[in-house]
């Protein structure tokens, strides 16, 4: 059965870092593009980055996070980071990771909360 589970989430200050974790079972990890998204009430859910497959993967960004935001992977341990500085208040959200391809996978969400 298909899981993904993350991590890292918590309370931060503006202007400081932060590193989620996603690690994945149940299904051909390195096969899958993987996707950060997030979601804050009264919002949609936005994509924050994205990583593809292949021993060179290209990777996306949102516009409200690029330049501040880095998504990585690791296929020898089906794990999907993304590390996160020069946090704003804005970037509060519960942070879903997301596998896509032939299927498409959800975590359950980490809440990063970015307040002084």
């Amino acid at each position: 059965q298909a899981q993904l589970v993350e991590s890292g989430g918590g309370l931060v200050q503006p202007g400081g870092s932060l590193s989620l974790s996603c690690a994945a079972s149940g299904f051909p990890f390195s096969s899958y593009t993987m996707r950060w998204y997030r979601q804050s009430p009264g919002k949609e859910r936005e994509l924050v980055a994205a990583i593809t497959t292949g021993r060179l993967p290209f990777k996306i960004y949102g516009d409200s996070v690029r330049g501040r935001f880095t998504i990585s992977r690791d296929n020898a341990k089906n794990t999907v980071s993304l590390q996160m500085n020069s946090l704003k208040p804005e970037d509060t959200a519960v942070y879903y990771c997301n596998a896509y391809d032939t299927n498409e996978y959800w975590g359950q969400g980490t809440q990063v909360t970015v307040s002084s």
